[in-house]
């Protein structure tokens, strides 16, 4: 086919295909940079909310490690603290066993051995054990360990008496006592009263 067509309306239409060749080329590059910038911008929420998601758990780790290095430190401060609690009670009623015995032995009645003492849980108390020939003599070791004269005990109370007969230990005293006495607050036989004492001279 003979193209009849003058020269200018030639490269005319040759200019108008390539400006629509040039039209769909820059839709497809907007359309693109449309979706590039949409896919940017789901990218960088998505990694900003990961970053929080992210911050938030390590802050709430980081509380927890606090709270609990608190909680063990707290608990270490405590069982200092009891201790030393308990060691200033204890040598606070530091007693002084030596003249303590002496004073008990003389609370004794006749045919009553003193056998054991041990410092009771109840502060400022003592457990005693006695051997006694029978059940009177047994009961009689409370009574006078109870005497306010002694100056010893503000109480003693009867924990129990068991008389085996022969079946004892010691048969010539099958009856076994044991007391739980209370100091008074002024014993002179406590090592805290006995030193105050002791600097009141």
């Amino acid at each position: 086919m003979i193209n009849l067509l003058p020269p200018e309306v030639k490269t005319g239409y040759q200019y108008a295909h390539r400006n629509v060749r040039l039209r769909r080329w820059v839709v497809i590059c907007l359309v693109a940079l449309v979706g590039l910038g949409a896919l940017t911008t789901y990218g960088l929420l998505s990694l900003h909310q990961a970053t929080d998601q992210a911050n938030k758990q390590i802050t709430a780790a980081e509380n927890q490690l606090k709270q609990e290095n608190f909680a063990a430190t707290q608990a270490k401060v405590q069982t200092v603290s009891n201790s030393f609690k308990l060691l200033v009670q204890v040598l606070s009623k530091e007693i002084l066993f030596s003249g303590l015995i002496k004073q008990i032995g003389a609370s004794m009645p006749d045919n009553a051995n003193l056998t054991g003492l041990s410092i009771a849980q109840t502060q400022g108390g003592l457990n005693i054990t006695a051997d006694a020939t029978d059940y009177k003599t047994a009961s009689q070791i409370q009574v006078n360990l109870s005497d306010p004269t002694n100056k010893i005990f503000s109480k003693a109370d009867l924990e129990s008496i068991v008389c085996q007969g022969s079946n004892a230990p010691d048969p010539t005293h099958p009856c076994t006592v044991q007391i739980r006495a209370l100091f008074t607050p002024n014993n002179p036989f406590l090592f805290i009263n006995s030193q105050g004492h002791t600097n009141g001279h």
